[in-house]
Protein backbone atom coordinates (compact mmCIF):
# COMPACT_ATOMS: atom_id res chain seq x y z
CA UNK A 1 0.00 0.00 0.00
CA UNK A 2 1.25 3.04 -1.18
CA UNK A 3 2.91 5.67 1.05
CA UNK A 4 0.48 9.07 0.88
CA UNK A 5 0.25 10.61 4.00
CA UNK A 6 2.29 13.79 5.18
CA UNK A 7 3.91 14.81 8.29
CA UNK A 8 4.96 18.25 8.86
CA UNK A 9 7.15 18.75 11.70
CA UNK A 10 7.21 21.61 14.51
CA UNK A 11 4.14 22.97 13.04
CA UNK A 12 3.35 25.61 15.82
CA UNK A 13 1.68 28.01 13.58
CA UNK A 14 2.46 27.02 10.26
CA UNK A 15 -1.18 27.27 9.17
CA UNK A 16 -0.83 29.01 5.64
CA UNK A 17 1.46 26.15 4.98
CA UNK A 18 -0.12 23.14 6.18
CA UNK A 19 -3.35 24.51 4.11
CA UNK A 20 -1.37 24.69 0.73
CA UNK A 21 -0.17 20.87 0.96
CA UNK A 22 -3.67 20.17 1.84
CA UNK A 23 -4.99 22.07 -0.97
CA UNK A 24 -2.56 20.39 -3.23
CA UNK A 25 -3.45 16.85 -1.29
CA UNK A 26 -6.90 17.22 -2.44
CA UNK A 27 -6.34 17.54 -6.23
CA UNK A 28 -3.61 14.89 -5.98
CA UNK A 29 -3.96 12.42 -3.26
CA UNK A 30 -7.83 12.91 -2.17
CA UNK A 31 -7.68 9.83 0.27
CA UNK A 32 -4.55 11.02 2.08
CA UNK A 33 -3.98 13.07 5.09
CA UNK A 34 -1.44 15.85 6.28
CA UNK A 35 -0.48 15.57 10.13
CA UNK A 36 0.94 17.57 12.29
CA UNK A 37 3.84 17.11 14.86
CA UNK A 38 4.76 19.55 18.09
CA UNK A 39 6.05 19.38 21.22
CA UNK A 40 2.46 20.71 22.71
CA UNK A 41 0.47 20.16 19.67
CA UNK A 42 -2.58 21.17 21.83
CA UNK A 43 -1.01 24.80 21.92
CA UNK A 44 -0.56 24.84 18.33
CA UNK A 45 -2.82 26.28 15.71
CA UNK A 46 -1.55 24.36 12.62
CA UNK A 47 -1.79 21.38 14.43
CA UNK A 48 -5.76 21.81 15.34
CA UNK A 49 -6.30 22.14 11.47
CA UNK A 50 -4.39 19.28 10.48
CA UNK A 51 -6.19 16.15 9.87
CA UNK A 52 -4.37 14.77 13.52
CA UNK A 53 -1.68 15.76 15.43
CA UNK A 54 0.69 14.32 17.02
CA UNK A 55 2.89 14.94 20.35
CA UNK A 56 7.01 14.07 20.06
CA UNK A 57 9.86 14.51 21.96
CA UNK A 58 12.37 17.45 21.03
CA UNK A 59 14.99 16.77 18.17
CA UNK A 60 17.50 16.86 21.32
CA UNK A 61 15.72 14.00 23.04
CA UNK A 62 17.88 10.58 23.62
CA UNK A 63 15.24 8.26 21.18
CA UNK A 64 14.15 11.05 18.81
CA UNK A 65 14.90 9.66 15.41
CA UNK A 66 13.09 6.32 16.60
CA UNK A 67 10.03 7.85 17.66
CA UNK A 68 9.48 9.77 14.67
CA UNK A 69 10.18 6.66 12.67
CA UNK A 70 7.50 4.87 14.47
CA UNK A 71 5.49 7.80 14.24
CA UNK A 72 6.06 7.51 10.47
CA UNK A 73 4.87 3.85 10.38
CA UNK A 74 2.08 3.86 12.12
CA UNK A 75 0.84 6.82 10.12
CA UNK A 76 1.79 5.43 7.01
CA UNK A 77 3.73 9.11 6.32
CA UNK A 78 5.59 9.54 2.73
CA UNK A 79 6.70 12.62 3.15
CA UNK A 80 8.09 14.47 6.15
CA UNK A 81 8.22 18.27 6.16
CA UNK A 82 10.21 19.93 8.63
CA UNK A 83 10.38 23.09 9.28
CA UNK A 84 12.87 24.46 12.04
CA UNK A 85 16.44 24.89 12.01
CA UNK A 86 17.12 22.46 15.50
CA UNK A 87 15.62 19.27 13.14
CA UNK A 88 17.70 19.26 10.11
CA UNK A 89 21.13 17.90 10.87
CA UNK A 90 19.11 14.51 12.03
CA UNK A 91 17.11 14.05 9.81
CA UNK A 92 19.61 14.56 7.50
CA UNK A 93 22.27 12.42 9.10
CA UNK A 94 19.65 9.65 9.93
CA UNK A 95 18.09 9.94 6.17
CA UNK A 96 18.85 6.85 4.86
CA UNK A 97 17.04 4.93 7.73
CA UNK A 98 13.77 6.40 6.47
CA UNK A 99 14.30 6.06 3.05
CA UNK A 100 15.02 2.33 3.61
CA UNK A 101 11.41 2.29 4.53
CA UNK A 102 10.47 4.15 1.64
CA UNK A 103 9.65 6.89 3.88
CA UNK A 104 11.05 10.46 2.39
CA UNK A 105 12.43 13.27 4.50
CA UNK A 106 12.23 16.36 2.07
CA UNK A 107 16.11 17.19 3.58
CA UNK A 108 19.29 18.49 2.23
CA UNK A 109 22.52 16.98 2.67
CA UNK A 110 24.28 16.98 5.92
CA UNK A 111 27.62 19.00 4.68
CA UNK A 112 24.90 21.97 3.07
CA UNK A 113 23.07 21.67 6.49
CA UNK A 114 26.23 22.19 8.17
CA UNK A 115 27.21 25.34 6.09
CA UNK A 116 24.10 27.04 7.03
CA UNK A 117 24.02 26.56 10.93
CA UNK A 118 27.52 27.75 10.86
CA UNK A 119 27.36 31.35 9.91
CA UNK A 120 31.17 31.69 9.32
CA UNK A 121 30.64 28.53 6.35
CA UNK A 122 27.77 30.13 4.86
CA UNK A 123 29.72 33.34 4.16
CA UNK A 124 32.82 31.03 2.63
CA UNK A 125 29.75 28.96 0.57
CA UNK A 126 28.29 32.26 -0.31
CA UNK A 127 31.69 33.65 -2.14
CA UNK A 128 32.27 29.88 -3.58
CA UNK A 129 29.27 30.59 -6.10
CA UNK A 130 29.91 34.15 -6.16
CA UNK A 131 27.71 35.82 -4.29
CA UNK A 132 28.33 38.99 -2.36
CA UNK A 133 28.41 38.66 1.61
CA UNK A 134 29.17 41.26 4.45
CA UNK A 135 32.64 41.65 5.41
CA UNK A 136 33.49 39.43 8.21
CA UNK A 137 36.38 41.41 11.04
CA UNK A 138 38.98 39.24 12.44
CA UNK A 139 38.93 40.02 16.18
CA UNK A 140 41.77 42.08 16.43
CA UNK A 141 40.91 43.93 13.64
CA UNK A 142 37.08 45.71 14.13
CA UNK A 143 35.97 48.23 12.47
CA UNK A 144 33.20 50.17 13.66
CA UNK A 145 30.24 50.18 13.68
CA UNK A 146 29.92 46.79 13.06
CA UNK A 147 27.90 43.73 13.84
CA UNK A 148 27.97 41.18 16.46
CA UNK A 149 26.03 38.15 16.31
CA UNK A 150 26.53 34.39 17.14
CA UNK A 151 27.73 32.32 14.13
CA UNK A 152 25.23 29.60 15.06
CA UNK A 153 22.16 31.36 16.35
CA UNK A 154 18.98 32.18 14.63
CA UNK A 155 15.70 34.29 14.97
CA UNK A 156 18.43 36.99 15.58
CA UNK A 157 19.47 35.42 19.00
CA UNK A 158 22.18 37.60 20.87
CA UNK A 159 22.46 39.87 17.58
CA UNK A 160 23.76 43.67 18.40
CA UNK A 161 25.04 46.81 16.70
CA UNK A 162 28.34 47.99 18.43
CA UNK A 163 28.65 51.43 17.39
CA UNK A 164 32.00 51.92 18.49
CA UNK A 165 34.97 50.43 20.70
CA UNK A 166 33.13 51.51 23.99
CA UNK A 167 30.23 49.38 22.72
CA UNK A 168 32.68 46.08 23.03
CA UNK A 169 31.99 44.51 26.42
CA UNK A 170 35.01 42.08 27.25
CA UNK A 171 32.21 38.82 27.56
CA UNK A 172 31.30 39.75 23.57
CA UNK A 173 34.65 39.83 22.24
CA UNK A 174 36.06 36.89 24.71
CA UNK A 175 32.56 34.53 23.51
CA UNK A 176 33.83 32.18 20.98
CA UNK A 177 30.40 32.46 19.36
CA UNK A 178 30.84 35.43 18.24
CA UNK A 179 31.14 37.19 15.01
CA UNK A 180 31.82 40.23 13.68
CA UNK A 181 30.67 41.71 10.43
CA UNK A 182 30.83 44.72 8.87
CA UNK A 183 27.34 46.88 9.23
CA UNK A 184 24.99 46.93 6.56
CA UNK A 185 23.12 51.17 6.22
CA UNK A 186 19.76 51.13 6.16
CA UNK A 187 19.80 52.27 2.80
CA UNK A 188 19.94 48.36 1.60
CA UNK A 189 16.71 46.45 1.26
CA UNK A 190 16.26 42.79 2.83
CA UNK A 191 15.25 40.64 0.55
CA UNK A 192 14.30 36.56 1.38
CA UNK A 193 14.59 34.29 -1.39
CA UNK A 194 12.39 31.15 -1.70
CA UNK A 195 14.20 29.02 -4.00
CA UNK A 196 12.95 25.69 -5.08
CA UNK A 197 15.36 22.75 -5.61
CA UNK A 198 14.29 19.05 -7.38
CA UNK A 199 14.95 16.03 -5.70
CA UNK A 200 17.94 15.75 -7.79
CA UNK A 201 19.58 19.27 -6.59
CA UNK A 202 18.37 21.08 -9.92
CA UNK A 203 16.91 24.83 -9.23
CA UNK A 204 13.76 24.82 -10.56
CA UNK A 205 12.38 28.25 -9.33
CA UNK A 206 13.42 31.16 -7.58
CA UNK A 207 11.47 34.04 -6.19
CA UNK A 208 12.94 37.46 -4.17
CA UNK A 209 10.72 38.46 -1.55
CA UNK A 210 11.61 41.92 -0.27
CA UNK A 211 11.02 42.26 3.16
CA UNK A 212 8.85 45.20 4.07
CA UNK A 213 8.24 45.07 7.83
CA UNK A 214 9.36 42.58 10.14
CA UNK A 215 7.52 41.23 12.92
CA UNK A 216 8.82 38.88 15.71
CA UNK A 217 11.61 37.83 13.11
CA UNK A 218 9.13 37.23 10.60
CA UNK A 219 8.06 39.35 7.54
CA UNK A 220 4.66 40.70 8.03
CA UNK A 221 4.40 42.97 4.96
CA UNK A 222 6.26 42.08 1.97
CA UNK A 223 6.34 42.28 -1.81
CA UNK A 224 7.72 39.97 -4.87
CA UNK A 225 10.18 41.38 -6.39
CA UNK A 226 11.77 40.52 -10.13
CA UNK A 227 14.79 42.74 -11.59
CA UNK A 228 17.96 42.63 -10.37
CA UNK A 229 18.06 40.37 -7.67
CA UNK A 230 16.75 37.74 -9.50
CA UNK A 231 18.98 38.05 -12.14
CA UNK A 232 22.17 38.19 -10.09
CA UNK A 233 20.88 34.57 -8.01
CA UNK A 234 19.40 33.05 -10.88
CA UNK A 235 22.78 32.30 -11.81
CA UNK A 236 24.39 32.04 -9.25
CA UNK A 237 22.23 29.45 -6.74
CA UNK A 238 22.26 26.86 -9.94
CA UNK A 239 25.34 25.25 -7.76
CA UNK A 240 24.35 25.11 -4.49
CA UNK A 241 25.35 21.95 -3.97
CA UNK A 242 23.52 19.08 -2.10
CA UNK A 243 20.21 21.43 -1.70
CA UNK A 244 16.43 19.63 -2.07
CA UNK A 245 13.15 21.35 -1.35
CA UNK A 246 12.54 24.89 -0.20
CA UNK A 247 15.36 27.10 0.06
CA UNK A 248 15.32 29.96 1.86
CA UNK A 249 18.21 33.12 0.99
CA UNK A 250 18.63 36.35 3.23
CA UNK A 251 20.34 38.98 1.96
CA UNK A 252 20.22 43.05 1.69
CA UNK A 253 20.31 44.72 -1.67
CA UNK A 254 21.27 48.65 -2.33
CA UNK A 255 18.58 49.48 -5.34
CA UNK A 256 20.86 52.44 -6.51
CA UNK A 257 24.78 50.85 -6.41
CA UNK A 258 23.20 47.44 -6.60
CA UNK A 259 25.32 45.66 -4.42
CA UNK A 260 24.53 42.71 -2.72
CA UNK A 261 25.13 41.57 0.71
CA UNK A 262 24.08 37.80 1.81
CA UNK A 263 24.13 36.17 4.73
CA UNK A 264 21.88 33.40 5.48
CA UNK A 265 20.79 29.90 4.01
CA UNK A 266 18.01 28.18 5.97
CA UNK A 267 17.54 24.91 3.79
CA UNK A 268 13.51 25.02 4.74
CA UNK A 269 10.85 26.53 4.07
CA UNK A 270 10.46 30.15 5.57
CA UNK A 271 8.02 32.15 7.69
CA UNK A 272 6.97 34.05 4.50
CA UNK A 273 6.77 31.53 2.00
CA UNK A 274 2.74 31.97 1.80
CA UNK A 275 3.39 35.25 -0.22
CA UNK A 276 5.87 32.78 -2.80
CA UNK A 277 2.68 30.54 -3.05
CA UNK A 278 0.68 33.14 -3.58
CA UNK A 279 2.21 33.99 -6.45
CA UNK A 280 2.04 30.56 -8.31
CA UNK A 281 4.96 29.20 -6.73
CA UNK A 282 3.59 26.08 -5.41
CA UNK A 283 5.95 24.51 -3.86
CA UNK A 284 4.30 22.03 -1.52
CA UNK A 285 2.40 21.19 -5.04
CA UNK A 286 5.78 20.40 -6.57
CA UNK A 287 7.24 18.08 -3.60
CA UNK A 288 3.76 16.14 -3.27
CA UNK A 289 4.19 15.28 -7.25
CA UNK A 290 7.84 15.24 -7.08
CA UNK A 291 7.74 12.64 -3.53
CA UNK A 292 4.67 10.88 -3.74
CA UNK A 293 3.56 11.30 -7.12
CA UNK A 294 6.96 10.42 -9.13
CA UNK A 295 6.53 13.23 -11.11
CA UNK A 296 9.66 15.47 -12.70
CA UNK A 297 9.27 19.32 -11.92
CA UNK A 298 10.15 21.67 -14.55
CA UNK A 299 11.58 25.28 -14.21
CA UNK A 300 8.79 27.68 -13.37
CA UNK A 301 9.26 31.73 -13.55
CA UNK A 302 5.87 32.35 -14.11
CA UNK A 303 4.91 33.65 -10.46
CA UNK A 304 3.45 36.80 -10.27
CA UNK A 305 5.61 39.52 -9.46
CA UNK A 306 4.92 43.02 -7.41
CA UNK A 307 2.45 41.07 -5.03
CA UNK A 308 2.06 42.99 -1.69
CA UNK A 309 0.87 41.01 1.14
CA UNK A 310 0.48 42.22 4.37
CA UNK A 311 -0.47 39.47 6.67
CA UNK A 312 -3.15 40.12 10.06
CA UNK A 313 -3.33 38.14 13.52
CA UNK A 314 -6.33 35.20 12.90
CA UNK A 315 -7.43 32.65 15.49
CA UNK A 316 -8.10 29.26 15.73
CA UNK A 317 -10.95 28.33 18.45
CA UNK A 318 -10.28 24.46 20.51
CA UNK A 319 -13.45 23.97 22.70
CA UNK A 320 -11.47 22.11 25.68
CA UNK A 321 -14.35 20.33 26.72
CA UNK A 322 -14.52 17.93 23.71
Amino acid sequence: MMRSNILLLSAGRRVELLRSFRYSLDIHLPQAKIFAADTAPQYSAACQVADECFDIPRVSAPGYIDALLALCRELRVGLIIPTIDTELMALSRYRYRFLEESIQPVISDAMLIAQCRDKRLTAKLFKSIGVDTPVIYPRNSLAYPCFCKPYDGSSGEGAVVVSGPERLSRSMLDDERNMFMELVGNDYQEYTVDAYYDRHGRLRCLVPRQRLEVRGGEVSKGITRRGYVYDYLARRLTRLSGARGCITVQLFFHPVTRSIKAFEINPRFGGGFPLADAAGARYPDWLIREYLLGQAIDSFDSWQQNLLMLRYDAKVLVPLDR
